[in-house]
């Protein structure tokens, strides 16, 4: 029975939840070990809902898959948070947007270019990396998509289940679902959440729109938790805010570690000592 849920980002709609249960265990033992803690497989569950995003949308080009522009302002403005927060991050290496680019109609392929230089994504080719993008919208904006992430965490959730370990968009799921699901007597015993690289605290795009919403400029802390230890890189234009204690509350510990050029990876957030010990920190 399942101690840990993983519970994935964006861009895994090709995979399934075995393929990222693989990707996911080996780094995950690592840092475990440093921790002095280990997991057995049968331990690990992976909630998979990259599948909802494997759909009519993307339309494939040349071996990219390419998803539409949101007349709605949202992606445009996701992306001009993340250029701003890789400018800030790399300076010299990315130049800052200013009003006269950000709020027109090239702001989008501006934030693109600019991006581009960044080693977040590095050999990825930008159409592509703005079609996945397109999920975080279609999470925060799309009910039924909403509901159907939040619950392929419920399915794999036991009453063995203590920790929550969720990566980038992920992170917004398990924090969901730790609402939505809170009274559920299978979820009774999870105390224990580690997001990593999250973007749980961009306002209005994410914070402002979460379920259930702020209070007075606080997030809600999920009543289950006993930790919720946040870890991220300096360099991670996903985890806009690093501070997520500023958001919802001190009882967040919020953690810095240096994942090198691949600053939203999950395999070196999940290798570092920092998260084995976050993680053994909920395993009793």
């Amino acid at each position: 029975m399942a101690r840990l849920v993983a519970v994935h980002g964006i861009a895994q709609q090709s995979k399934g939840s075995e393929v990222l249960r693989q990707e996911w265990s080996a780094p995950m033992r690592d840092g475990l070990r440093q921790a002095g803690a280990q997991l057995a497989d049968d331990e690990l569950a992976f909630a998979f809902y990259g599948g909802l995003f494997r759909g009519a949308e993307y339309v494939r080009s040349g071996g990219d898959q390419r998803a539409p522009l949101d007349e709605s302002g949202f992606d445009e403005e996701l992306w001009a948070q993340m250029w701003r927060s890789a400018a800030e991050s790399q300076p010299g290496r990315v130049f800052s947007p200013d009003d006269t680019v950000r709020g027109t109609p090239a702001a989008v392929q501006a934030a693109l270019n600019a991006l581009s230089r960044v080693p977040f994504f590095a050999g990825v080719a930008m159409d592509l990396a703005r079609g996945n993008l397109t999920q975080v919208r279609r999470y925060m904006r799309e009910p039924a998509i909403r509901l159907a992430a939040q619950e392929s965490v419920n399915a794999v959730v036991t009453s063995q289940t203590q920790v929550l370990v969720a990566h980038s968009l992920g992170s917004v799921v398990a924090y969901e679902a730790l609402h939505r699901y809170a009274a559920e007597p299978h979820w009774a015993h999870i105390t224990t959440l580690v997001t990593l690289g999250s973007p749980l605290g961009i306002r209005q795009l994410i914070f402002d729109a979460l379920d259930p919403a702020p209070s007075d400029g606080q997030g809600r802390w999920p009543v289950l938790l006993q930790r919720w230890i946040n870890i991220s890189d300096d360099g991670d234009v996903v985890a806009l805010e690093k501070k997520l204690a500023s958001r919802f509350g001190d009882r967040v510990v919020d953690i810095r570690i240096d994942n090198g050029a691949t600053a939203h990876d999950i395999a070196p957030y999940l290798t570092a000592a920092a998260t084995g010990k976050a993680i053994a920190s909920g395993l009793r």
